[in-house]
This record gives structure tokens, sequence and C-alpha cells, in this order.
């Protein structure tokens, strides 16, 4: 077996995992979201789950390879998303990306379509900001098919402090250098999103 080859079962098997532990806690129902590890960087080439497959129960060879635009490189049918992966992964430096359609996220999103705006939590830490004194914006994005734009829309908005955009109506983005620290990053977020929702429910149902 070539180094290659050998690499890209290593990330599979990886990305195998993480998937099973996201689909175990119902972030990846049915055959949604989608994770990539970065392979190389010149040329950028990612391993990127592959598409229609239930993701609690890939195996190390349920991968495709894509290149700088999320197209497939050596045969195999990638997520449509991939290309979104390709942007994060060149723009921000990120070694891994992953997306899940977990309700937190979109229910933060549907509230504040201009960015959730985050302060004065301890978990922030985890998500690699300061528990105070530091404002985070969470970037919301419209959804869409076209990968392109959804790629120009993240890069309008990134910050290198911000790890992690939403896509409205849809899912989230969290990206780090490597799978564990995006799965930190992705569980910190998600209580956060779960605490700000359930918090502004609070308000409002309090002011009525």
């Amino acid at each position: 077996m070539s180094d290659a080859a050998s690499t890209l079962i290593e990330a599979g098997a990886r990305l195998a995992a993480e998937s099973a532990r996201y689909a175990s806690m119902g972030w990846m129902r049915g055959t949604s979201g989608n994770l990539s590890e970065v392979l190389s960087w010149d040329p950028l080439r990612l391993a990127v789950t592959a598409s229609g497959r239930d993701k609690g129960e890939l195996t190390e060879h349920d991968v495709v390879v894509v290149d700088v635009d999320g197209e497939a490189v050596d045969g195999g049918v990638p997520s449509a998303e991939a290309g979104l992966h390709a942007r994060v992964a060149a723009v921000s430096g990120a070694g891994a990306v992953v997306h899940v359609h977990a309700l937190a996220p979109v229910l933060a999103a549907e509230r504040w379509p201009d960015g959730v705006v985050l302060r004065d939590l301890e978990m922030l830490k985890g998500f690699g900001r300061a528990a105070h004194d530091d404002v985070v914006t969470i970037p919301v994005i419209p959804n869409g098919q076209d990968m392109a734009v959804l790629g120009e829309a993240f890069e309008r908005g990134f910050r290198a402090d911000t790890p992690a955009l939403l896509v409205a109506r849809h899912g989230v983005y969290v990206w780090g250098e490597d799978l564990l620290q995006a799965r930190h990053r992705l569980e910190c977020l998600e209580w956060l999103l779960r605490f700000a929702t359930a918090t502004s429910m609070n308000v409002v149902e309090g002011s009525s």
C-alpha cells in the first residue's frame, strides 16, 4: 500500500469515528452532515465523508478526496457541500472542518439572522474565546445550493478568531487544527447556542 493510500485510510478511520459520535448525538440524522480533514496544502486536498451514507455506519473507505473547488480527484461522490469545506480550509488554514445538523444552531440562526452574539459565558473558553470582556458574534448566512455563493458569503464575514459559521435553516460549520479541536469547539458552541435560545425564550415569555 502506498503512503498516500495509507494516509487516506487513516484519515477515513478518523472521519468515520467522529461521524459515528455525532450520529449518536442526533447531530447527523439520516445521511445528513459531512466532515473533512486536510490531506495536503499544496495542492489543497481534503478527505471528505462520502455522500448519501448513514453517518453512524461509515468505514475508513467511505471518504472521497477533493480539490480546492470541492471536486473529486480520484473518483467517488463527495457531498455537494465539499466545496464549502474546501473554502473554509483554504481561508482559515484549518486542518479539519465539521458540518452537522444539530438543532440549536438552526434555532439560533432563525432567532438572530444577522449573527448570534455571545458574551460572559464560561463555555466560550472551550470555543477558543475569553469567558469575559469578549463579545463573540457567530456569523449567519442564508442557505443555498450553490457552494461558491455560500463560500463567498462565508469569506465576507470570516474572522480568524471565530471558527464557526451558521447556515440558516440548515446547520453549522465549525473548524479547528484537527478533528479533535473541531469537535471540542462544536460541542461547546452547541451548548452556548442552546443557552442563548433557551434564555431568549424565557425573556420573551416573561415579558408577555
